[in-house]
């Protein structure tokens, strides 16, 4: 994993494998769904990384044994809909008891600027450390206006977690949130003129959901 401060791109040859998948456009709505969902739970696996641990005894069939558990951190998954769903069962089978919470947005065809539509957000959000999930970070006006929002509502922390990234994506969430994590499976190229990641994947949503 190459890490550039707060910036991690995740080099595993497993997630480069299925990125690999992805963006062959020949893979149907099936697969891609669920080559979103191993994407993202294999992402998880690093950016929980940090969650802190505490010492205690279990009894095994043979004797008792010291050994882990998480101390006293609790998880939200935060997807920004649409596509963001996509990402949501990976993580859930990784982290079964974190709590999911939503925020609509969508970008304006003509300006590229995100407009929100809906909010809905863990009613302890406040004791709990999210991890914002959208597959794609292309612009990042989307991506910064969720984590804006969601830090209204005061959550211990909050990191973003995305399949694809541009640089420009990159450099606007930065700039607006210095603090937030970033895990990015790949670093594409640029934008092109409709504010599309090259080569990136195509739209997200429309491949999770087999819409155009």
């Amino acid at each position: 994993m190459q890490n550039n401060e707060n910036i991690f791109i995740m080099d595993h040859p497993l997630i480069q494998h299925k990125i690999t998948l992805l963006r062959d456009k020949r893979t149907g709505s099936k697969e891609f769904r669920e080559l979103i969902g191993e994407v993202a739970m294999l992402m998880c696996y690093e950016a929980t990384r940090d969650l802190t641990l505490r010492e205690v005894e279990v009894e095994t069939p043979i004797a008792t044994a010291k050994s882990y558990v998480i101390h006293g951190r609790k998880l939200a998954f935060i997807p920004i809909l649409r596509a963001g769903i996509g990402m949501v069962d990976g993580v859930i089978r990784l982290v079964p008891a974190a709590k999911v919470g939503h925020i609509g947005l969508y970008r304006d065809p003509s300006t590229l600027e995100p407009i929100e539509y809906y909010s809905k957000l863990p009613c302890d959000i406040e004791e709990r450390e999210v991890i914002v999930l959208d597959p794609m970070l292309a612009t990042g006006g989307t991506a910064r206006d969720a984590i804006t929002i969601i830090k209204k509502s005061n959550p211990v922390s909050v990191k973003f977690m995305c399949i694809i990234a541009a640089p420009e994506g990159i450099k606007t969430l930065h700039d607006a949130h210095p603090d937030v994590k970033m895990y990015c499976a790949a670093k594409d190229r640029c934008l092109n003129e409709n504010g599309y990641i090259v080569p990136g994947l195509g739209d997200a949503g429309d491949r999770i959901f087999g819409t155009k």
